[in-house]
């Protein structure tokens, strides 16, 4: 069964965001190397009141990395009405890809681009599969699955958007599971993937689907039996982890990546 998907972007917010990225390069005077979209509307079931969760990759001019001092690596722009805007400094980017954190690796894999620079992002393809650790991310989805289902899903009725912050991580864990990489991060592929044979509960999560993506980020209700049922029984199965992790790659590449980005700005 095909998993409703959506990734509804209006163009007059779309025109808002690069505006916005302009003006944080201005204000900041850094260059945007990697702008997407995370979250829902990345994921694919946005409801209509969603925010705009836009995140990217910046750079400082060379001065900036020749600064004895530590400073800030991240820009946070206050949350408007609609737009959710942050960044991260590509040094902080790269330490974090090195350490196989999950976040960007979602941020690599967003359908939803605004801004690249498409030597960079081809690199940064090519060097990821090097960095990912499958117990680092199976650790991490699964926490997030725990702990959302433990906050959120316990009473008859539930906030329904909760439970695909239940879900997509615990699909996420049985493909890491399965096949030992990283999940896509679209939960229209990942949940037609592994849940190939099991067409009642599909049903049952376009069900859930297409309400989500027609009533507001607030919206409650019962609990979805089939769906609570699923994850009941797969939190208590206790799935055995993956096996020892595998030496991610050294920074040598990530280090060499930094230079020429810093210098390509510089130029």
């Amino acid at each position: 069964m095909k998993i409703l998907s959506a990734h509804p972007i209006e163009a007059r917010v779309r025109e808002r965001i690069m505006d916005e990225l302009s003006a944080i390069e201005a204000r900041h005077e850094v260059k945007i190397l990697f702008a997407c979209e995370s979250g829902s509307r990345g994921w694919g079931f946005a409801s209509p009141d969603s925010d705009y969760d836009v995140r990217f990759i910046y750079v400082h001019s060379l001065d900036w990395y020749l600064n004895i001092e530590k400073q800030r690596d991240v820009i946070e722009v206050p949350i408007s009405d609609e737009l959710d805007i942050c960044g991260w400094e590509l040094r902080k980017a790269l330490g974090l890809l090195g350490k196989s954190n999950p976040t960007l690796f979602e941020w690599l894999d967003s359908p939803v681009i605004y801004r690249q620079e498409d030597w960079l992002c081809d690199e940064l393809q090519a060097l990821k599969a090097g960095y990912f650790s499958a117990k680092k991310a199976r650790w991490h989805y699964l926490s997030m699955a725990k702990n959302n289902f433990r906050e959120y899903l316990q009473a008859e009725s539930v906030r329904l958007k909760k439970y695909f912050y239940v879900l997509r991580p615990l699909l996420a864990t049985q493909w890491i599971d399965s096949r030992a990489d990283m999940p896509p991060m679209r939960f229209a592929d990942l949940a037609q993937a592994m849940l190939a044979d099991q067409s009642a509960l599909a049903e049952e999560i376009n069900q859930l689907l297409a309400v989500k993506m027609s009533a507001g980020e607030a919206e409650y209700g019962v609990r979805f039996p089939r769906i609570h049922a699923f994850i009941e029984q797969t939190l208590a199965q206790e799935v055995a982890e993956t096996s020892a992790p595998r030496p991610l790659a050294q920074l040598t590449s990530l280090d060499h990546l930094l230079y020429k980005a810093v210098l390509a700005d510089a130029a």
